[in-house]
């Protein structure tokens, strides 16, 4: 009985499983759907943006690196060079990085949108792009 058992088993094991294999064409992007995840991708690349920033700029301070051209340039023009100083400080390279980080989400969601209009639009000349999918 142990035998069948274990014959049965080898027969199973020597079948190779079937991949079916579909190709289909992508002929449409949801407008709102390419607009979510542009908007999506935007704030990540401006939460990253604004993380970075924040990083920078406390290696830079403390290496001493503003202090180090702040005195260069004392140095250089014989002035006071506490203006540098007070440029380059948290607060404003901050709001700057926010700026810069709003403005960076408000252009990826636009060409988020603008891609998938496109690509909707190109779809009537060129058919839609053909995709493959297997089930392994």
């Amino acid at each position: 009985m142990s035998s069948s058992v274990a014959e049965r088993l080898a027969r199973k094991t020597a079948k190779r499983p079937t991949s079916k294999q579909v190709r289909l064409k992508l002929v449409y992007v949801d407008f709102w759907s390419a607009v979510k995840v542009s908007f999506l991708a935007g704030l990540a690349l401006a939460i990253i943006g604004i993380v970075a920033t924040f990083l920078l700029w406390t290696v830079l301070t403390q290496t001493g690196i503003f202090k180090s051209i702040a005195d260069l340039f004392q140095s250089i023009g014989g002035q006071s060079s506490s203006g540098l100083l007070d440029a380059v400080g948290l607060g404003n390279v901050m709001s700057f990085a926010i700026i810069v980080g709003i403005l960076d989400l408000i252009v990826v969601t636009a060409l988020g949108a603008v891609v998938a209009l496109l690509y909707n639009l190109s779809v009537k000349i060129t058919g839609g792009l053909l995709v493959g999918f297997t089930n392994n």
